[in-house]
């Protein structure tokens, strides 16, 4: 099965937890996974859907040992782990991650449709993301919208600093790439 048949499918089985129109594509993946090299160390993706910044990621070199996945859908789950062997994959929520991703990762790398979000579930997911998050880590996050995908309370409560990264247009929608950081 093609990664966009897979991926409409799951859309039509559940378009509040898929939360988009298309599969991301390529150019958001490289425009996620920028910096990110075979030194890079741990990368820990949130809601990789069908694996294209999973794809990017080890396009740019992370060894397959090196990332770990967290993904509810669990066709999605299956699809992963006949795509990409080698890689972690757990079928739990991102917020689970602290509890099974040591401390020290270089990246978190997140899909997830943050604004769609209840405010305690998207804190509960940022938090886990810094929660293991080596000290000079980043979290990486796309957004549809016009402003970043956590509100400036948020932010500030979280201690974070965001830095706006390029308007991708070669997506369905077109997005904007953040990058948050320790303060």
């Amino acid at each position: 099965m093609s990664d966009l048949a897979l991926f409409r499918r799951r859309l039509l089985k559940n378009p509040r937890q898929v939360s988009a129109i298309a599969p991301s594509s390529r150019t958001l993946a490289r425009a996620m996974t920028l910096g990110l090299g075979p030194n890079s160390g741990p990368v820990v993706e949130f809601g990789p859907g069908t694996g294209r910044f999973t794809e990017a990621i080890l396009a740019r070199g992370v060894p397959p040992e090196n990332v770990t996945l967290f993904e509810l859908d669990e066709e999605f789950v299956d699809y992963l782990r006949k795509k990409f062997p080698g890689v972690t994959i757990h079928q739990l929520p991102a917020q689970d991650a602290a509890h099974l991703v040591a401390p020290g990762v270089s990246t978190v790398i997140s899909g997830l449709p943050l604004l769609s979000m209840p405010s305690d579930v998207r804190e509960g997911i940022v938090s886990a993301a810094f929660a293991i998050l080596a000290p000079r880590g980043h979290y990486v996050q796309f957004t549809y919208g016009p402003r970043p995908p956590l509100p400036p309370e948020t932010i500030e409560t979280l201690g974070l600093k965001v830095n706006k990264g390029h308007k991708v247009w070669a997506n369905l929608p077109p997005a904007t790439v953040y990058r948050f950081r320790r303060a």
